[in-house]
């Protein structure tokens, strides 16, 4: 079962959910990113970008200046809001229910768009884009492998727009196997656009695991999950 989600939007997308996570660089690739988003963008966006929690956070301000859509601090307690994007805080992870309400954890580490990742996994199935950004480290190669796992669809950003060294991350997602696209920012955003705003493309942009990965599901497996 989905999360429930606030002022629903189409009803004829494929996708209820869009999760992004992003470290060095991550603010111009986010910048870059939601500015392609249009308006009329139905699903709910969720990234985690990491930052110290030590001083006061402008990433949400900074993001809505190259956003048409709303962009607001994740809060715990409260639905997703369709067509909105949410910043998850810093060194905090969002855990998802079924019954809509969103609680905030603490992070494991730098390990916090795994545990996104991973949460929204189970609730939202296949029904759920993840896309791993620029970054250096691998958040977010454990947890595109329950998003595959799962049945949802995962793309990656490409090395040659990723930030200098900010090419760990995605090429951590992409050695798992279980990324469907590897794209140019640019591409991977009207790719997302693409995915939940037009009938049918979902039926074409999906890639088989190949036989050497193993995507795991996300049902059978206890909260939190850090797969090495």
């Amino acid at each position: 079962m989905s999360a429930t989600v606030q002022n629903p939007g189409a009803g004829g997308s494929a996708f209820d959910l869009v999760c992004l996570t992003a470290s060095l660089g991550g603010v111009r690739a986010y910048a870059e990113l939601l500015a392609r988003l249009p308006q009329e963008f139905p699903a709910p966006v969720v990234l985690v970008q990491h930052r110290s929690a030590g001083r006061t956070d402008q990433l949400t301000a900074v993001l809505q200046r190259h956003c048409a859509l709303p962009v607001v601090t994740l809060a715990a307690g409260r639905p997703l809001e369709a067509g909105t994007v949410h910043v998850v805080p810093a060194e905090r992870r969002a855990v998802f229910t079924s019954e809509g309400p969103v609680e905030l954890r603490p992070a494991d580490g730098y390990r916090a768009g795994d545990g996104v990742f991973t949460s929204a996994a189970r609730v939202y199935g296949p029904r759920l884009i993840a896309a791993v950004l620029t970054g250096r480290l691998d958040d977010g190669a454990a947890g595109v492998r329950h998003v595959k796992g799962a049945g949802g669809r995962v793309l990656a950003q490409d090395e040659a727009s990723c930030a200098p060294l900010g090419f760990q991350m995605p090429a951590a997602a992409i050695a798992t196997g279980c990324v469907d696209f590897v794209l140019p920012l640019d591409v991977l955003a009207d790719a997302i656009v693409a995915l939940v705003m037009n009938p049918g493309a979902a039926g074409m942009m999906r890639v088989a695991l190949p036989p050497w990965a193993r995507a795991v599901n996300p049902a059978a497996t206890p909260d939190p999950v850090v797969l090495l």
